[in-house]
């Protein structure tokens, strides 16, 4: 039966998420968006962005909410086994990855049927908040470019800088004042066409534009990648 909500969730939890996350997100952050005109308005896609603090998914789900996408996030296996929590994180459409298991294959299984559906899949290709000293993207994981290359599906590099200031990295309580800025610029899609079959270095090339989007917005130069 084809869903009448494409990639998203039912109107009722959609809302009830909106109405939590879109005023929390404007009271936290001052927000710098850019090019959200890059992100395709229907149809499936991969967004790559990098990771630098657990209020990311926070923040940068109301950039994509925004830009009329539901991001379909990848969340820890265990969180769904959270009473009501789980019940909500399904509810709203997340995909459970596991870890170190025989179905640890599942989660992408999951994620073709979004796409097919039309969903928005939000991948941190690197897996992790980043550990690099100077907060640049880390080495990739293959995930979201083996997708990318099975499905056909657009891969739209965003990067974003700021959500580090209000929650750092291994701290538990957010530094709220001075209000901090969260800045987000989306890219053109990352061009996968000569890689097929080779996904580690598919995902070089999502990382190389991820990287070079980041130092855009960051007003630096990129590391050498």
């Amino acid at each position: 039966m084809t869903r009448r909500r494409p990639g998203r969730p039912s109107l009722f939890w959609e809302s009830v998420a909106v109405v939590i996350i879109k005023p929390l997100s404007h009271l936290l952050v001052r927000h710098d968006w850019r090019r959200a005109d890059r992100l395709p308005r229907t149809g499936g896609v991969i967004v790559a962005t990098n990771h630098l603090s657990l209020t990311d998914p926070v923040l940068l789900g109301h950039f994509l909410w925004a830009a009329g996408r539901w991001p379909v996030v990848l969340a820890k296996s265990t969180l769904f086994k959270v009473p009501v929590l789980g019940r909500v994180l399904v509810a709203l459409r997340a995909i459970p990855v596991y870890r170190g298991r025989s179905d640890a294959n599942t989660s992408l299984a999951d994620a073709e049927e979004r796409l097919a559906e039309g969903g928005c899949i939000l991948f941190y290709p690197e897996g992790t908040i980043t550990r690099d000293p100077d907060l640049w993207p880390m080495a990739g994981k293959t995930g979201a470019a083996r997708l990318a290359l099975e499905t056909g599906a657009p891969v739209i590099p965003i990067a974003h800088w700021g959500a580090q200031d209000l929650l750092p990295y291994g701290e538990k309580r957010p530094r709220l004042f001075p209000r901090k800025s969260f800045k987000v610029i989306a890219g053109d899609p990352v061009d996968l066409s000569g890689f097929a079959g080779r996904p580690a270095e598919a995902t070089a090339e999502i990382m190389r534009a991820l990287t070079l989007l980041l130092a855009e917005l960051r007003g630096e130069k990129a590391p050498d990648i």
